[in-house]
């Protein structure tokens, strides 16, 4: 396993729309291995292969309090949403910026799994609105796209104010 190095806002490659993945092999396997590692490592709850400038249809997921309960959804796809919620959201590419976005409270989610075998699940609370935020990013979305002008300026100045603060102290 290794740690992979995660994209930062605006970086463009995030822009990227993600190809399907053609065939669930070793090489998928491993990065998720990577990924995992990543996530868990930065610390996360979600990340996309996007992020890590891989750009094909994979996001992984943990919300679990005890971070071992790794959700893989390789060409996942959002069937059904129903309802709307309101959350605060953060993103390992833009670290230091968090907003509330407007996402569906329930979603039925369609993907393979490690062994490429179809599977169907339902999610609510912080795990459909996960699902969704990491969706984005292999459309080539990042959670910001979905606020305002005022609050995306915002958040841009938040980040430029993180990044400074973290090379002072580095």
């Amino acid at each position: 396993m290794a740690l992979l190095p995660i994209l930062c806002y605006p970086d463009p490659r995030l822009k990227t729309i993600a190809k399907p993945v053609a065939v669930v092999d070793d090489a998928i396997r491993r990065l998720v291995s990577d990924m995992a590692e990543t996530m868990y490592d930065a610390p996360g709850i979600g990340l996309a292969a996007t992020q890590v400038d891989v750009h094909v249809r994979l996001v992984i997921i943990d919300t679990s309090e005890t971070k071992d309960q790794l959700l893989v959804l390789i060409n996942p796809e959002i069937i059904e949403r129903t309802g709307s919620q309101l959350c605060e959201e953060g993103c390992l590419s833009l670290p230091g910026v968090y907003d509330r976005v407007e996402r569906a409270e329930r979603v039925v989610v369609r993907h393979l799994d490690l062994d490429g075998k179809e599977c169907q699940f339902e999610a609510d609370e912080l795990l459909s609105v996960c699902v969704q935020h990491e969706l984005e990013h292999l459309d080539g979305h990042v959670f910001i796209d979905n606020l305002s002008i005022l609050k995306q300026t915002r958040a841009r100045a938040r980040l430029a104010k993180y990044v400074r603060r973290a090379k002072a102290s580095a």
